[in-house]
């Protein structure tokens, strides 16, 4: 397995309007063809994929988006978040991020919407704001969204069952009332 597979398949294969999208085939054939890869990166072996823009992009959706896709409601989902975000940071160091056209930008930026931390989700929205002027307003809507779930919570409760993490009634409350869905619905612009 090899960068390029991964971004190919990716970026032109799957491409934006199934990046998001919840689809079983979609998931068995991202954890057929993958599995092996991401495997090899969990255990740490594929580090060496961050030393160009194009190999940590691949690293970044190997680690980030593909176990998504593979794992859902399965804590495997966020098993290798630490290394996308390693990935992350790094690449935005050096601004391998603005070597990427949009929109393929934005999973430089992905890692750090899924942290369970504030000040990543803060500078997430700042780097979607500031570097994705063609076609990030959608992203920074979601962007905006995940940073509240974290200001409220801390995490994300949608997470709380494949984590095996018990629901406060606050989030309970946040879930019942629509969650996630609803509260993109209250920040979406008039």
């Amino acid at each position: 397995m090899d960068q390029e597979t991964i971004l190919d398949y990716w970026l032109d294969i799957v491409g934006p309007e199934r990046w998001y999208t919840a689809d079983d085939a979609l998931d068995a054939d991202i954890r057929e063809r993958f599995f092996a890869a991401w495997a090899a990166a969990r255990d740490e072996r594929l580090g060496f994929w961050a030393s160009d823009a194009r190999g940590a992009l691949a690293l970044i959706i190997l680690t980030d988006q593909f176990p998504r896709n593979m794992f859902r409601e399965d804590p495997r989902a966020f098993a290798t978040d630490w290394l996308g975000r390693k990935a992350a940071e790094s690449a935005l160091h050096r601004g391998w991020d603005l070597r990427v056209p949009e929109p393929e930008r934005q999973f430089f930026y992905l890692p750090l919407m899924h942290a369970e931390c504030q000040s990543d989700q803060d500078r997430c929205v700042r780097l979607l704001a500031s570097r994705m002027p063609q076609t990030g307003a959608q992203n920074l809507l979601h962007a905006r969204a995940h940073r509240e779930v974290i200001r409220r919570f801390g995490r994300f409760p949608y997470r709380n069952a494949a984590l095996g993490r018990s629901t406060t009634p606050a989030e309970a409350a946040f879930l019942e009332e629509g969650g996630y869905g609803a509260l993109m619905r209250e920040l979406q612009p008039v």
